[in-house]
């Protein structure tokens, strides 16, 4: 149970942060009930939802197990593809912003946010604010994803050049013992050839011997 929690805590990082981010300041506390206030004067979009109901989403997402993750994917994929609004693709590039479940993608979450803020007519203040946040993590994990891939890249060069430098050495020393091998068999044979050489005259002496 613990390691679930820990993965839990872990997976809601980004939704926590986008929360504390947007309610760190009274101005943004006022875009969040819906309110207009002197220092920004939010969008009012019919139909357009709090930021708190996306929030509250992705927090079930993080915390959900993984049929509860695929059913939230599911629709927010399906309202994203059938009402193609400035809402329903915001929703959809969230949920694939999040970490922590089978299809998070935070290249094709980035392409959607960049699309978004592109053009905000249609968003209000913090639409655009979760926006801005969540595109800000997902370019943040694709830099850090991209270079750990260079480094297990790195990582696995190196070690398949000392590994093939390893099998050089181990077939250089091979090389050198079947050398060593041949060499002592060669010297053997000689040895033997002249041990009989030297026993054949021993014995032809002994026969050349009248005692």
């Amino acid at each position: 149970m613990l390691r679930v929690s820990r993965k839990h805590r872990l997976l809601a990082v980004s939704v926590l942060a986008a929360a504390l981010i947007l309610s760190g300041c009274e101005t943004t506390a006022n875009w969040l009930k819906g309110r207009r206030t002197a220092e920004a004067d939010d969008t009012v979009i019919l139909g357009a939802p709090e930021a708190n109901t996306y929030l509250t989403e992705l927090y079930s997402l993080t915390g959900g197990d993984p049929a509860t993750q695929a059913e939230i994917f599911a629709d927010a994929q399906a309202a994203a593809q059938l009402t193609p609004g400035t809402s329903s693709r915001l929703r959809f590039a969230l949920v694939l912003a999040t970490p922590g479940h089978a299809e998070a993608d935070s290249a094709q979450a980035q392409g959607i946010l960049r699309e978004l803020l592109a053009q905000t007519e249609l968003m209000t203040n913090s639409e655009i604010a979760l926006a801005t946040i969540f595109l800000n993590v997902v370019e943040s994990r694709i830099v850090t994803d991209n270079e750990a891939r260079r480094l297990r890249s790195e990582s696995t060069r190196a070690a398949t050049s000392e590994e093939a430098a390893i099998t050089q050495r181990i077939a250089r020393i091979e090389a050198e013992n079947r050398q060593l091998r041949e060499s002592l068999a060669d010297a053997e044979s000689k040895l033997e050839a002249i041990t009989s050489i030297e026993r054949s005259i021993r014995e032809q002496s002994d026969d050349a011997d009248p005692r």
